[in-house]
Parts: C-alpha cells; sequence; structure tokens
C-alpha cells in the first residue's frame, strides 16, 4: 500500500489497517514456522507496510496534537 493511499484514511481507519496487517504478518509467520509459505517476499513486505501505516499514523496524530 502506498504512503499517499494511506495519508488519505483518517486516524482510526489507521488504526485498523495497523492491527489488519499485523494479523496478517503473524498469519505470514506461522505459514513460514510450518513451511507452507511459498512466498517469503510477502513478509518483508507486510513488514514495510506496517511500518509505513504506523508512520502515516503518527504524523497524523502529532499533526492533530498541534
Amino acid at each position: 500500500m502506498k504512503a499517499s493511499e494511506l495519508r488519505a484514511k483518517d486516524v482510526a481507519a489507521l488504526e485498523k489497517e495497523v492491527t489488519d496487517l499485523l494479523k496478517a504478518h503473524f498469519g505470514l509467520r506461522m505459514q513460514k514456522a510450518t513451511q507452507q509459505l511459498s512466498n517469503t517476499a510477502a513478509l518483508g513486505r507486510t513488514r514495510r507496510d506496517i511500518a509505513r501505516a504506523k508512520t502515516v499514523l503518527a504524523e497524523k496524530k502529532k499533526g492533530a496534537a498541534k
């Protein structure tokens, strides 16, 4: 997901996006542990998506606090 798409969302939607991404990342880690994961690049992609969403969320919270 692109940062521009994330910036269009409000704070509640971003928090939901982060929790959804964390759940997806957990599922991928479990698939890797049981050797069922065929696309290992998905782990890195979701990790970067989580970081991107958390960054945009922090920016929005900081902007709302001012």
